[in-house]
């Protein structure tokens, strides 16, 4: 079996670009004390308002436990808290004054990121 064609794996490309871009977004949300993660929560929030956190995960992509370990840090934070829920089974969580301040004093640091990565995939579908 020759297994030379594994060297253009399109699977490892993807995820090693997928690395790549974030560790752009990371360093430009790093002087605001944010991760990729915890922007895209924020920001999630501050779109749809308190939200049930199967939702939330289900809306970001995230397993539902990942989303849990983010939340509690976030909560720690200051920046997101429970909301009201009339389901006591429901964890609903909703942006904080403070959560809200971070999200838009680091959407500036975003934007760069996501221009810079808007940049690059123009010049790959360019070439």
């Amino acid at each position: 079996m020759d297994l030379s064609a594994t060297k253009d794996c399109h699977c490892l490309a993807a995820r090693r670009r997928a690395r790549e871009i974030t560790r752009l977004y990371e360093e430009k949300l790093r002087p605001h004390g944010l991760r990729a993660t915890q922007f895209s929560v924020l920001a999630a929030l501050s779109l749809t308002g308190p939200t049930p956190l199967s939702e939330l995960a289900d809306l970001l992509g995230l397993e539902r436990t990942t989303l849990t370990r983010n939340a509690n840090r976030l909560e720690d934070e200051g920046w997101v808290a429970d909301a009201e829920s009339k389901d006591a089974r429901e964890r609903r969580l909703r942006l904080t004054a403070a959560g809200r301040q971070t999200v838009e004093d680091a959407y500036p640091a975003w934007k760069e990121a996501q221009d810079e990565v808007d940049r690059q995939i123009e010049q790959l579908e360019t070439e």
